[in-house]
């Protein structure tokens, strides 16, 4: 299957060492040969990096590691690919607007039946059951809220509903965001860690870099990263239960 990768922080902070521990497992030494992205949030624009090549041999990809694009909120993805072929068009992480905002949608998973799923006008582009269920959730948070809504940590609420729904198709392992929130729902496997004062030293499992956050930080900082499988081998990462989701505003778990 594919592998997740998303951070939510309180002021704008690059995923440079996390995606370097990432990236060598897309094609490397992992499985996930068969495309990457990631979309950066700036404000109410998003930047989306996106290559249908495997992400440990890919030139952007090594751009990416090594340019620090701050951002307060980040999702990535390696696949590999099991429903539509290999092609941008099925590279996640996908994009669509929603009451004005960029949302961004990415999963590791398979679903059966997708094309049975309801989308309304969020017709999907590519062939993946990914960007099917994307386009399903929206179309059921469209039909749910006739206005704009402002609480949005009761639109995630709802969010979780449908993904307990998609749930049942399949394995469903998810990140989504409006550029404000990170909501990420755990079907299998997914891993979260928060990091804030006082910060300490971290090591990659996949690739042999360390960093000593302390020296990138200030007292203030919050940043969690959440990810398929641990990134790193001397910090405790939080496992999320099956059927369990999570909502990060800020670097900070909202519910």
């Amino acid at each position: 299957m594919c592998e997740l990768l998303g951070m939510s922080a309180n002021i704008p902070t690059d995923i440079c060492f996390s995606f370097k521990g990432l990236a060598k497992r897309g094609g490397d030494r992992g499985p996930h040969k068969d495309g990457w992205g990631m979309v950066f949030y700036e404000g109410k624009g998003c930047r989306t990096f996106k290559d249908p090549k495997a992400c440990s041999f890919s030139p952007i990809a090594r751009m990416l590691e090594d340019y620090p694009i701050k951002s307060k909120l980040v999702i990535a993805h390696i696949r590999q690919a099991n429903k539509g072929k290999i092609a941008l068009e099925n590279t996640h992480p996908f994009n669509r607007e929603l009451w004005g905002k960029n949302w961004t949608f990415a999963h590791n998973g398979q679903l059966n039946n997708h094309k049975k799923l309801p989308t309304g006008r969020f017709e999907p582009i590519g062939q993946t059951d990914s960007e099917y269920a994307f386009c399903y959730i929206l179309n059921k948070l469209e039909l749910r809220y006739k206005n704009k809504p402002h609480n949005l940590p009761n639109v995630f609420s709802f969010v979780k509903r449908c993904a307990d729904d998609l749930r049942q198709l399949g394995v469903f392992n998810l990140l989504l965001s409006d550029g404000q929130y990170l909501f990420v729902y755990c079907s299998t496997n997914l891993y979260w860690i928060t990091r804030k004062s006082p910060f300490g030293k971290a090591r990659l499992i996949d690739e042999d870099v360390e960093i000593d956050f302390q020296k990138h930080t200030t007292p203030n900082d919050v940043v969690t990263v959440i990810a398929t499988n641990p990134l790193t081998s001397n910090e405790v990462w939080q496992k999320i239960a099956p059927g369990e989701s999570y909502l990060f505003k800020h670097g900070e778990h909202i519910f």
